[in-house]
């Protein structure tokens, strides 16, 4: 059945405030050892980027939705389930929290330095980890009953391709349940970013979130890509509504800045002006938001099907 979301506000982890700090980030293929240039470099979470990834947003962003992921399935019949485009493992740990442990869990993620920082932070129980390509599983046809995939699949190089391997490891009234973020315009903070960004870089302004994080908010789009990977039941689309909060503007600053492959784009075109572009980014917060607790509206789909 539909699910229903008013606008909820979202109290987060406090981070400790401290100056501006670059640590060193590379831009390398995922293997490890091949420069990365054009757009190659949107899918590529390396270097310090996990870290500041899991410091920053996971807190500010991806901890509230993950709470969503996991309501949807705690309700469901499942024995083993599949975590694709896991990141640092925020939803990973909720399910390995929420689910019973008769449930195995799979988590998988395409960048290795993702899947090391997730494993570094670990959760309540085991889970089996995977460095795999959402385009390419690595499992048997109808092994998992549910398929889940928190903000991953905006990066997805080939969606239909993705959705078609989804739809082959899932099991007969099997699940594929993901999430991706509505259009820019109705995430604050990192619209913020985005357009304080075009000053420092006025010719070729760095638009990855509008490109990609942002870039795939269409619903009709979504279904079209569904049905041409495989599944022909209806999804199922819920827009949820939250606020992101930080102890301070640099928080999202850096979490945008730094922990994201924004850092790969900003470097690409100056490496030298990182620092500059985050002190940018979160006097451009602080003028829209405040100096001290800020808050934002961050809005997102919640997209399921059955296969």
């Amino acid at each position: 059945m539909p699910f229903t979301h008013p606008e909820v506000p979202v109290h987060v982890a406090a981070c400790q405030s401290a100056p501006f700090s670059l640590e060193p980030s590379y831009a390398f293929s995922l293997t490890k050892g091949n420069p990365v240039n054009s757009h190659d470099s949107d899918i590529i979470f390396a270097g310090s980027i996990p870290k500041i990834y899991e410091t920053y947003s996971v807190p500010m962003i991806f901890a509230p939705y993950a709470e969503e992921i996991v309501r949807r399935l705690a309700p469901l019949s499942l024995s083993r389930v599949l975590e694709t485009a896991a990141g640092t493992g925020v939803v990973t740990r909720a399910l390995a929290s929420a689910l019973p442990e008769s449930v195995s869990i799979v988590a998988t993620d395409l960048n290795e330095a993702m899947v090391e920082q997730a494993q570094a932070v670990g959760t309540s129980r085991p889970v089996e980890w995977r460095q795999a390509d959402a385009e390419a599983l690595p499992f048997p046809d109808e092994t998992f009953d549910a398929v889940i995939c928190q903000f991953g699949v905006m990066f997805f190089p080939d969606k239909v391709k993705a959705f078609a391997e989804a739809h082959r490891v899932l099991r007969p009234g099997g699940v594929l349940l993901f999430s991706v973020w509505d259009r820019i315009e109705k995430n604050q903070f990192v619209d913020t970013v985005t357009t304080a960004l075009e000053s420092l870089f006025p010719e070729d302004p760095p638009r990855f979130h509008a490109r990609v994080p942002h870039g795939y908010h269409s619903c009709s789009t979504i279904e079209r890509d569904l049905a041409a990977g495989g599944f022909t039941a209806a999804p199922e689309f819920t827009t949820v509504t939250k606020r992101s909060e930080a102890r301070s503007a640099r928080i999202p600053a850096m979490a945008y800045c730094q922990g994201t492959p924004l850092r790969n784009e900003i470097e690409e075109r100056d490496a030298s002006l990182l620092g500059d572009a985050t002190v940018i980014a979160a006097k451009a917060i602080a003028a829209r938001f405040g100096t001290g607790n800020i808050s934002g509206k961050i809005q997102a789909h919640i997209v399921e099907v059955v296969k």
